[in-house]
């Protein structure tokens, strides 16, 4: 008699809510740093007010980030292995010394800013520039690395999170600006020619971030099994009210048209418009992370 023998083995999970926190951390950095070098970098005299508030938050976020990564890897004390058991091929091991680097760069460039040395600032801010967009744009490449989450397996993920870094990095600095002109300048006002200017900058990329998304999403749709699966889990499944209805409509549409209508620079409008984009760019990285990993592997 012949028998079959079934046995479901169970999946851990292999990342998680901390792995999302900490996606959403550097990408906040690297938007809040390139923010700071476009007048201090590349003379845009209009960004000035956000260069030395900028590379400020940068650093801070940069040095909290990682301490969610090693919470998630359940033994931190063994973090300095990754600095010494070298692999060429993983990004994980890459993105260790990027970010080591990357902070240590902040705080140099922040240092010469502050000391007023024009010259030093701007060689620092630019080298800050590629480590930042590749501190990032790494965590994609993490995921991509993946081959077994349709989700992941996708060579536009390093890009979808640089797009998204820059998106949620100006909706924070408009609402520094805020806080900062409102509260700890000697007038109390707001200049809203700084803040109209982050907003089209961020309106651009939000268009961008949508096509890019979308557009991820059909090829899923219109690919084998696994892939269609992953999509209807965003397009009708257990995480649609997340996808379309937070991410999407929430942190997405409603602040374009909020902030593209905005003709009398409202800085209520503005404020709204940038908590809605925070909101929306955290709910994508738990999406991306939490999603990934929804449907069982084969």
């Amino acid at each position: 008699m012949e028998m079959n023998l079934l046995y479901t083995v169970p999946h851990g999970e292999a990342f998680g809510l901390a792995i999302a926190i900490y996606f959403y951390l550097t990408g906040l950095s690297a938007g809040s740093f390139i923010i700071s070098t476009l007048a201090y970098g590349f003379g845009f005299e209009k960004f000035k007010p956000l260069g030395k508030v900028g590379v400020v938050i940068a650093t801070l976020l940069l040095v909290a980030a990682p301490m969610f990564l090693l919470v998630h890897a359940g033994r931190p004390l063994r973090a300095w292995h990754l600095f010494v058991y070298l692999n060429a091929t993983s990004p994980i091991s890459w993105g260790s010394f990027l970010l080591t680097i990357y902070p240590i760069n902040c705080v140099i460039y922040g240092f010469f800013m502050f000391r007023g040395n024009k010259k030093l600032t701007k060689l620092f801010g630019r080298i800050g520039i590629p480590l930042a967009l590749m501190v990032h744009g790494y965590t994609g490449f993490i995921l991509s690395f993946a081959k077994a989450h349709a989700l992941w397996r996708t060579s536009m993920m390093p890009i979808l999170f640089l797009t998204s870094a820059m998106v949620s990095g100006l909706a924070m600095m408009m609402l520094v600006t805020i806080i900062k002109d409102r509260f700890f300048s000697d007038d109390g006002k707001v200049n809203t020619d700084l803040l109209g200017g982050l907003g089209t900058m961020m309106l651009w990329f939000i268009v961008f971030d949508l096509f890019l998304s979308f557009s991820d999403l059909s090829i899923h749709y219109f690919g084998e099994r696994e892939s269609m699966e992953t999509a209807q889990l965003f397009f009708s499944g257990a995480f649609a009210p997340l996808f379309l209805g937070v991410e999407t409509l929430v942190g997405k549409v409603i602040p374009l048209v909020l902030v593209s209508t905005n003709r009398s620079r409202s800085i209520a409008v503005y404020g709204f418009a940038s908590v809605l984009v925070m909101i929306g760019i955290f709910t994508m990285r738990c999406n991306m992370v939490l999603g990934g990993e929804f449907i069982p592997l084969l």
